[in-house]
């Protein structure tokens, strides 16, 4: 990866995500690809799911963040395929979701029942024994749990 690449990827650790301020884009894996030509800079981001209302936001923060450092001919462009996935969160950026609060996506299953079926372990004491209380949490990427354990209402990062 040349050198140009790798100082912008370093600098999109600092551009969050609105609705989850403690995941980088970077981490979130939503950064597809950098392109440097010159002076000319394009990032590709693909959307966690169509019609995301936080990507204008992020698009917005990427280049706000890249002119800070410098940098004046930026093109933000939508990478709709291949469609986001959970898999393309970093370790990282699972480790950083658990000490927030929020469970890490788990499993891949998409029957019908998967989130009432699914052992998602509480955040904040660790237990397996949890519930699920929502198909709907926080956000529409998230549902919301209940740990029986510690009683702690949490959100689940669902899969896709």
């Amino acid at each position: 990866m040349d050198t140009g690449k790798q100082k912008i990827l370093s600098i999109l650790e600092s551009v969050t995500d609105p609705e989850i301020p403690v995941l980088s884009v970077i981490d979130l894996g939503i950064i597809r690809d950098v392109k440097v030509d010159n002076e000319d800079i394009e990032v590709f981001i693909t959307p966690t799911y169509s019609g995301c209302p936080a990507m204008d936001v992020i698009a917005m923060n990427i280049r706000i963040t890249l002119i800070k450092n410098g940098f004046e001919k930026i093109k933000i462009t939508q990478q709709l395929s291949p469609a986001w996935t959970t898999d393309w969160i970093t370790e990282k950026g699972k480790e950083k979701l658990t000490a927030y609060g929020i469970a890490p996506p788990a499993a891949k299953t998409f029957d019908k029942n998967y989130l009432e079926n699914l052992v998602v372990k509480c955040p904040q004491c660790h237990s397996l024994n949890t519930k699920l209380i929502s198909e709907f949490g926080s956000t529409p990427c998230k549902a919301l749990y209940q740990c029986n354990g510690c009683k702690e209402p949490f959100d689940y990062f669902k899969c896709h």
